[in-house]
């Protein structure tokens, strides 16, 4: 496996991805094939897998939680995301943040997401009433998140909305490169 520094630790340069996870007939998730996956990729060098809040129709975290447990805790590094394309009224940052402390029975997750900043809730990110960003530097503050970042999917002009409300908080960003997109 090839690694990439960051900050101090050293990370897989190829990651776990759980958006499109194995499913059986029914539709649920093959959980027993996404074990051997999991299994197979750290004992190849894997160490980053990544889920998020909607993938699977929530399912993904809990699966994942549950394959990364059969695991020590420091032998891999977690990632999740806030849901905030998905924002409504009733939205609280910290109910779905504690629902996905538990539902992948992790105490802290090493990286956390604002998840897919586009111009669709570029507003809802930035408004104080949410407090999307602010409960989540709470949280990296208390530890539970070790490095805060989010994802973009956005144009050029929303991406430097965001980095000038919040980019001196953020200590990464996962870009959406779609190379079938290219031509």
């Amino acid at each position: 496996m090839i690694y990439s520094a960051f900050q101090d630790l050293k990370l897989s340069q190829l990651g776990f991805g759980a958006m499109r996870l194995p499913t059986l007939p029914d539709g649920s998730i093959d959980e027993k094939q996404v074990y051997e996956m999991v299994d197979t990729a750290i004992e190849q060098g894997v160490n980053y897998f990544d889920t998020a809040y909607p993938y699977h129709g929530g399912l993904s975290e809990l699966v994942m939680g549950r394959a990364l447990a059969r695991h020590p805790r420091e032998s891999f590094y977690l990632a999740t995301k806030f849901p905030g394309h998905q924002l409504s009224e009733s939205y609280d940052p910290a109910a779905v943040f504690e629902d996905q402390l538990k539902k992948c029975g992790v105490e802290y997750f090493d990286f956390y997401l604002i998840h897919n900043v586009c111009e669709k809730n570029i507003g809802a990110n930035l408004d104080p009433k949410y407090g999307i960003a602010d409960y989540h530097l709470e949280q990296k503050a208390a530890g539970r998140i070790r490095h805060l970042g989010f994802s973009c999917h956005g144009a050029l002009p929303v991406l430097r909305r965001f980095l000038e409300a919040y980019g001196s908080h953020m200590e990464f960003c996962q870009l959406q490169l779609n190379y079938v997109d290219w031509e």
